[in-house]
């Protein structure tokens, strides 16, 4: 079975000025991605705006991203690891994506928000989840993000959830509460086999992989590739100064995302960078120009512009 590990970029997804996805540049920054050395990529994440798009925009982006990387390496000679997002609100709708990407074809796993809008219960949540992963044979793995959705997959629900599904093969937590992120580590111990933890808040990958995640998906790996990236080598080399230095290096970059609506700054970060990704759809606007000027401070003290 599929075990995600490393530093795995929910990629943005690129406009043109007419609001349309600009797959040249989807599939640049796929490759850009993947030379700054990280271990995988997941495209329409929350950072892809998965919300926005049409089936076959959807479609065409995940062939997009595959066939860019197709044949690419991490350092360690390893595969490009490739997550699929698959999210909505209703189960069915869910069921119907993850359907698309088996026909797309090359993805190691689909990742699964919990539903937007609709406040579920936990028991609600374990048949969401039960349910998805009992449709399809790929691996999925589940996606925690309360700030955004007001819904938290409790640790116990979690554990359960792994324990019944053979094919549920993690979740990735972007809670920011390390004490819930360390319950799924704690609840779960005894399905590593198949089960990982995958951090989802930038500012904690370094405390993550002390207790026991697998790995990072980072949405400022979008605009520090290498930066991110050395978070998990260093660490994984026994360079614990080192991780946490770029840990610290990292640190400002996702504080300033709070700037503006998210993931505005990541594609602005980019933009500066001379990497033309364009703007977020509307409602998002672009931010301000003195947001502008704090990002750009941000991005040249990182060395990046």
């Amino acid at each position: 079975m599929f075990k995600p590990y490393g530093i795995i970029p929910p990629i943005i997804t690129p406009f043109d000025a007419e609001g349309h996805v600009d797959f040249a540049a989807m599939a640049k920054m796929a490759v850009f991605l993947v030379d700054g050395g990280v271990h995988g990529l997941f495209p329409f994440g929350t950072t892809g705006e998965f919300y926005a798009l049409h089936d076959d925009e959807f479609v065409k982006g995940l062939e997009t991203v595959r066939d860019a990387v197709a044949g690419k390496t991490t350092r360690s000679g390893k595969p490009i690891q490739l997550i699929a997002g698959c999210s909505h609100i209703t189960t069915r709708e869910v069921i119907r994506l993850i359907k698309l990407v088996e026909q797309v074809g090359g993805y190691d796993a689909v990742s699964v928000l919990t539903p937007m809008f609709v406040s579920q219960t936990q028991e609600e949540l374990y048949t969401y989840y039960k349910t998805i992963a009992d449709s399809t044979t790929m691996p999925v793995l589940m996606y925690n993000n309360p700030p955004k959705t007001n819904v938290n997959i409790a640790p116990a629900t979690a554990a359960r959830l792994a324990h019944d599904c053979g094919n549920i093969i993690g979740i990735k937590d972007s809670s920011g509460d390390m004490t819930n992120c360390g319950e799924y580590l704690r609840l779960t111990a005894g399905e590593r086999d198949h089960f990982q933890v995958i951090m989802g808040r930038d500012t904690m990958i370094y405390a993550g992989l002390h207790y026991g995640c697998a790995g990072a998906v980072a949405s400022c790996a979008n605009v520090a590739p290498r930066v991110v990236a050395d978070i998990y080598d260093k660490f994984m080399d026994g360079d614990w100064k080192g991780a946490l230095e770029a840990q610290f290096r990292l640190a400002p970059l996702r504080i300033a995302t709070n700037m503006g609506t998210f993931p505005e700054v990541i594609k602005e970060g980019l933009n500066m960078q001379g990497i033309p990704v364009g703007k977020c759809l509307d409602p998002i606007q672009e931010l301000t120009p003195a947001e502008k000027e704090k990002l750009r401070s941000v991005l040249a003290e990182m060395k990046l512009v």
